[in-house]
């Protein structure tokens, strides 16, 4: 007999594949524009149908990123796949655009001290730019997005109040946001909160679309995944091959890997659209690139039962000139 909670997951989750961006940007081998491309391009082979592929940031602070253009210029152009470009200010955007990204994601950390230490202004300066970001997004018919980094944790201020991120959520929805993102930027979370946390901004701003961005740090990052999808997230991020991490986190390490998050869901009955053994298999070559096994276990263990391949049919990536609603 099915338990209560499986009957009330839903049928479909997506998948936003952050590797090439969250997940290179923390390591110490540096990949080429093309090697990044052609990462991107597995991925939609294996059935992504959103890709964080780049982040419009300065090179000197994070060189792993150099290079956002050329591989912009370099991705495949298929239909239903939507590309985004991480941006923290107006600079940054202008280039997401003319790079021809489908969708931005600016971060606002909700730690003034992190926030500092990550785009060097505090919060509500780091909103400021957010505003000024949407409003052109908007305008030139991109989808913004807004992370909230740092949602469940800070590593220099501890506890991260729950009524402040979600007071940043409502905010957020109010200047644009078509989808709220939390990040669990330093892995601390546990599912009580992110259930809290979710249910308190679907409360705050109904109407826009609510996605999850979790890092297994502490080994809570699958079970928070689960919460998240039971609380109304519709999205989730994940890397292949578990890489990444925050270059501006104390200790940070790997986001969930997208192949373990697709075999718990298949487990579970809930489809993702990602072909699981193609999934694996690009995390195990990423671990031959980088020069050591990725933190993944299913490019080890493989699927059960062997053979096993996800349906397709993910939500719609979100569209700019409107709110996401849940389960759209």
């Amino acid at each position: 007999m099915e338990s209560r909670a499986a009957e009330a997951a839903p049928s479909a989750v997506g998948i936003v594949e952050v590797a090439p961006r969250d997940g290179l940007q923390n390591e110490s081998e540096i990949l080429t524009p093309v090697e990044r491309a052609e990462l991107i391009a597995r991925a939609v082979a294996a059935g992504a149908r959103r890709v964080e592929a780049v982040a419009f940031v300065h090179p000197g602070r994070v060189p792993q990123m150099a290079g956002a253009e050329e591989v912009m210029a370099l991705v495949p152009r298929a239909e239903g796949v939507s590309y985004s470009g991480l941006v923290l200010n107006l600079r940054g955007l202008e280039r997401a655009l003319a790079g021809g990204v489908d969708e931005v994601n600016c971060v606002v950390v909700a730690s003034d001290t992190f926030c500092r230490r990550n785009q060097g202004v505090g919060t509500e300066d780091a909103f400021t730019a957010w505003e000024a970001v949407a409003a052109r997004a908007h305008a030139a018919g991109v989808a913004p997005s807004l992370t909230i980094a740092a949602a469940f944790g800070c590593p220099f201020e501890g506890e991260t109040p729950e009524d402040r991120v979600v007071e940043l959520a409502r905010r957020g929805a109010l200047t644009g946001a078509v989808e709220v993102v939390f990040a669990d930027t330093i892995g601390v979370a546990a599912p009580d909160a992110v259930t809290r946390v979710l249910h308190g901004a679907a409360e705050a701003a109904p109407g826009t679309g609510l996605r999850c961005h979790f890092h297994n740090t502490r080994n809570t990052g699958y079970a928070n995944a689960v919460a998240a999808l039971h609380a109304g997230a519709t999205w989730l991020d994940a890397s292949l091959g578990g890489i990444g991490g925050c270059p501006f986190a104390p200790a940070a390490t790997g986001n969930i890997a997208t192949e373990d998050l697709v075999y718990l869901m298949e487990r579970m009955r809930v489809r993702t659209g990602i072909d699981l053994e193609a999934a694996a298999d690009i995390g195990r070559g990423l671990g031959d690139r980088l020069g050591s096994p990725v933190p993944a276990l299913l490019g080890r263990a493989g699927g059960f039962p062997p053979g096993a391949g996800s349906e397709p049919a993910p939500p719609p990536a979100p569209t700019a000139g409107r709110r996401v609603r849940q389960g759209e």
